[in-house]
């Protein structure tokens, strides 16, 4: 029999895990022994657990798998909070494994070193911030728990936790036998399906809104041929920005409400039926409609439910929504003012001296791209995000909604560590924060390509109080830092400057 730290590598796996991220500490020491020395799934070390998180959870995001934390216990897996709520709010299925006391230390009497509150403070932390948890000390019904904690994340597309005793890592158990998905009942996925498309046909300006889920869930190819069998148009939301970038024929732009687009800004609030497919309702999507959500006018799928108007169908999971859609609808006519809407990105920045504005810099990279062809990106938030939507649709991951930052070069890490070479898209402020994993990179071969926002502030911050004086940063020179830490920096500060030095780093490998 295989052992129970063998056995959950071996399930991680199983269920979809492609790479570990964590830090190394004394109670998940023995664990990461076996994660070095058995191979199952390539490990990466980082320097501060809350990178480690933000790393697993883009990883979570472009593999449209579930993303692997490891940690020790209560400085470690306290550390990776932050990271760990914000992919909870994002629908990101991060696995937290925390390394914990084992059995004898829990009933020594003595208070531990790490611990908060008592033995299981760590484990009530966690059960507000992911959607299933287990504590491993059980033999017996360790492999059940386990399967049953993976299939959660897999379905609820949340982060889970175990945690792992680390005198458990040894003991010998069952094999973990992953469980069977939780299909929809198929005679109410097909009253469901029937009555969307009935309300589809029935709609003159009906448009499709998308969403994080529908990558989560592994539908974006799915829906791009529902839409175009539908004949409808079709937008992402500011979260969802990034999705179905191999289907620029299907994608009008992105939803911004009163600071989009003024074509795309229209074309979904004067829809008279929008079909939201794993949309989250969070005020970054929609505080700036023009129109607030009628739901005698939305269908709304997510979060395994479907409301329709003011009745809704449970356990309906959005993967078999959309296939059932996809089987059952029938060409449609398009509406022709409809289908003109598209948004329309800048291109050709000039190579002059004048200063560099944001959205120079969402030109500089449209323009590289032509050239040189799209590239996975990650942002912190901030004006790096804001540009990004001026940039041509490609993979993003980004904190639009839980809006935490230092997000962006640990989740370009977590990127580049699937075998993409990343641009990351970070301010001074978040580069403070976490910009220092880029350290780590040489070790691994990652590469990716950093572009710096350094305005020495909290600009964001600075719209909100602009009197105050506690937004002011200090100028940290960063690209001088750069050679130190393994990679190639460049200051520039005119557009002829930053065509230059962005074509200099695309040719730059290593």
């Amino acid at each position: 029999m295989p052992t129970l730290a063998a056995a959950l590598l071996s399930a991680l796996k199983d269920h979809g895990a492609r790479e570990i991220f964590g830090i190394p500490g004394d109670f998940v020491l023995p664990l990461y022994k076996v994660i070095e020395d058995s191979n199952i799934l390539p490990n990466f070390t980082l320097s501060h657990e809350p990178a480690v998180g933000f790393a697993a959870d883009a990883s979570a995001r472009y593999r449209g798998g579930l993303g692997v934390a490891v940690v020790t216990y209560g400085a470690g897996a306290f550390n990776v909070v932050n990271a760990i709520a914000g992919a909870y709010a994002e629908r990101s299925p991060v696995v937290v494994v925390a390394g914990a006391p084992g059995a004898r230390e829990r009933l020594s009497g003595f208070l531990l070193h790490h611990q908060a509150r008592t033995i299981d403070t760590q484990l009530a932390v966690f059960r507000e911030i992911t959607c299933d948890q287990a504590v491993l000390t059980d033999p017996l019904t360790a492999p059940a728990q386990i399967a049953r904690v993976l299939r959660s994340a897999r379905e609820m597309s949340l982060p889970v936790y175990l945690e792992f005793p680390r005198d458990m890592v040894g003991v010998e158990v069952e094999p973990v036998v992953p469980l069977p998905p939780r299909a929809a009942d198929p005679e109410a996925l097909a009253e469901c399906v029937e009555e969307i498309l009935a309300r589809i046909n029935a709609a003159s300006a009906p448009v499709a809104v998308v969403d994080v889920e529908i990558r989560r869930y592994g539908v974006e190819e799915r829906i791009a041929a529902l839409a175009r069998k539908l004949n409808i148009p079709l937008v992402t939301t500011f979260m969802g920005r990034g999705l179905l970038e191999q289907a620029d024929d299907v994608v009008s732009g992105t939803y911004l409400g009163a600071a989009g687009d003024g074509a795309i800004t229209r074309l979904v609030d004067d829809a008279d039926l929008l079909l939201m497919l794993g949309v989250i309702l969070s005020d970054t999507n929609f505080a700036l409609s023009n129109r607030a959500p009628d739901p005698r006018r939305t269908i709304m799928a997510s979060s395994r439910e479907v409301q329709i108007g003011h009745h809704t169908y449970r356990d309906m999971p959005l993967a078999d929504l959309v296939a059932g859609l996809e089987a059952r609808a029938k060409p449609r006519p398009a509406s022709a003012p409809q289908t003109k809407a598209r948004a329309v990105y800048p291109r050709g920045l000039p190579a002059d001296a004048a200063p560099i504005q944001p959205s120079d810099i969402a030109t500089a990279i449209n323009d590289l791209f032509d050239r040189h062809g799209k590239m996975p990106m990650t942002a912190d938030i901030g004006d790096c995000l804001f540009t990004a939507m001026e940039i041509d649709n490609t993979a993003l991951a980004a904190p639009g909604y839980y809006a935490g930052m230092g997000f962006g070069v640990p989740a370009g890490i977590g990127v580049a560590a699937t075998g993409l070479r990343p641009l990351i898209l970070v301010g001074d402020g978040a580069f403070q924060m976490t910009g220092w994993e880029l350290g780590n990179c040489r070790r691994y071969g990652l590469d990716p390509i950093v572009v710096l926002f350094n305005n020495c502030s909290w600009e964001m911050l600075r719209v909100f109080q602009p009197e105050s004086r506690f937004n002011d940063l200090d100028d940290w020179h960063f690209a001088e830092v750069a050679a130190s830490i393994g990679g190639a920096g460049e200051r520039v500060t005119t557009r002829a400057e930053l065509t230059a030095a962005l074509e200099r780093a695309v040719a730059r490998r290593g």
